[in-house]
C-alpha cells in the first residue's frame, strides 16, 4: 500500500518543513509514503468561499484514482488515539487497498464533491491548526502509528 499526503498550499516555514522531511524520510522504512501540494488558488479576493471550495475540490479530484481510498482531516471527523490510528491503519493494509490518501483542504474545507468522493473523516482535536502544522502532526503520527505496529520504542502509553 502506499500512503499519500494531499494539501492544498506550500509550507511557507523551513522549520516545519524540515521537521516534516524528517518523519517523510523514517516512513519511508514501513511504507510507501508520499506527499502531493496542490498549490493554492491565485485571485480569490473576488470569489465566495463556495467557489473557493469547488475550485479547490476540482484540483484535488483530478488527482485522485478512482481505486484511491480518500479519508479527509475535518474538524467534524472520527477522534482516534495514536493506537487506534494505528490499528485503523492496519485494518487498511490488510484491505489490500492500494493507495490511501489523506486530505488537508484549503481554509474552507471541502467541497460537497469532495466529500462525497471520501470515505471517511478524521479530526486532529477539536482545535483548529494552521495546515501547515497539521501537515507536520499528520506525518508525525503516520510514523508513529508505524512504530505502534512494529512494537517499537517511540511510542509510550
Amino acid at each position: 500500500m502506499t500512503i499519500k499526503l494531499l494539501a492544498i498550499g506550500k509550507t511557507d516555514s523551513s522549520q516545519l518543513q524540515e521537521l516534516v522531511d524528517v518523519y517523510q524520510k523514517r516512513l519511508q522504512r514501513y511504507i510507501n509514503f508520499e506527499i502531493e501540494l496542490i498549490p493554492d488558488l491565485k485571485k480569490t479576493k473576488n470569489i465566495s468561499e463556495n467557489q473557493q471550495k469547488e475550485k479547490e475540490g476540482e484540483f484535488i479530484l483530478k488527482r485522485l484514482a478512482t481505486t484511491d481510498v480518500l479519508i479527509l482531516f475535518d474538524e467534524n471527523g472520527k477522534h482516534y488515539t495514536s493506537v487506534e490510528f494505528s490499528t485503523f491503519l492496519q485494518k487498511k493494509m490488510n484491505a489490500g487497498i492500494k493507495q490511501l490518501v489523506f486530505l488537508i483542504g484549503g481554509p474552507y474545507g471541502f467541497s460537497n464533491e469532495v466529500y462525497s468522493r471520501a470515505s471517511g473523516k478524521i479530526s486532529l482535536s477539536k482545535m483548529t491548526f494552521s495546515h501547515q502544522m497539521v501537515r507536520l502532526f499528520i506525518t508525525e503520527q503516520i510514523y508513529r502509528a508505524f512504530t505502534i505496529l512494529k512494537n517499537e520504542p517511540y511510542h509510550h502509553q
